[in-house]
């Protein structure tokens, strides 16, 4: 048979160029970010964040940005009940069950109304909540901090033993006082408390970036 017959298969090189020194090495990041896109808030994910999931109960407009696994892995650890005591959680399903959730008001007048104009001239005036500097201010002021945490904040609290609504002077203090007590160079070379040490510093990470350290 004639060479002009004959199959002569056509290669193509598909080999990847790799980079060049010198040259950006983003360019060439697998987990680069497109524009547009957000980083994944789970700690030590590189990935970008398309699933949206809810901080806390008590946040409803505050969410993290999640890949699907980490947003999957989130979802399965979900409690909405968090935090609540047993007389909440019952107090909640009857509240469900009687107005299905709805929010309801209350038949009186309105701060607007001659009513509330007649008793302010009257001086009979309470300060009850301390929204003009009254004793008791403070607390309620820390008590709508706490409830700004979300549950990966919280549980990288719990990781270094500390509580909500700790400055974040408390926070650098005790990372460095759990550095010092951790770390095998100060347990004679002891690793039994490496996996705790691990976890402090990733605690520490997501309240440094949380903003909350």
């Amino acid at each position: 048979m004639s060479d002009a017959f004959q199959y002569k298969p056509k290669f193509r090189d598909m080999r990847i160029r790799p980079p060049v020194k010198g040259e950006d090495d983003h360019k060439y990041d697998v987990h680069a970010l497109k524009p547009g896109e957000m980083k994944c808030d789970w700690p030590g994910c590189r990935t970008a964040g398309a699933a949206r999931a809810p901080k806390a109960r008590d946040m409803p407009g505050e969410h993290y940005w999640f890949c699907t696994p980490h947003a999957a892995e989130y979802n399965r650890n979900w409690d909405y009940f968090s935090g609540l005591s047993e007389a909440e959680i019952a107090q909640r399903v009857e509240t469900e069950r009687r107005t299905g959730g709805r929010p309801t008001w209350a038949f009186k007048a309105s701060n607007a109304s001659r009513e509330a104009a007649a008793t302010l001239s009257k001086g009979a005036f309470k300060d009850a909540f301390g929204f003009f500097g009254a004793p008791g201010a403070a607390p309620v002021e820390e008590a709508a901090n706490d409830r700004r945490i979300g549950k990966i904040e919280r549980k990288a609290l719990a990781d270094m033993d500390l509580e909500p609504g700790v400055t974040p002077e408390a926070i650098r203090a005790r990372y460095t006082d759990l550095l010092k007590r951790l770390h095998p160079d100060a347990n004679a070379g002891d690793r039994s408390m490496e996996e705790k040490l691990v976890r402090v510093i990733r605690a520490f990470k997501t309240l440094k970036a949380s903003k909350l350290a």
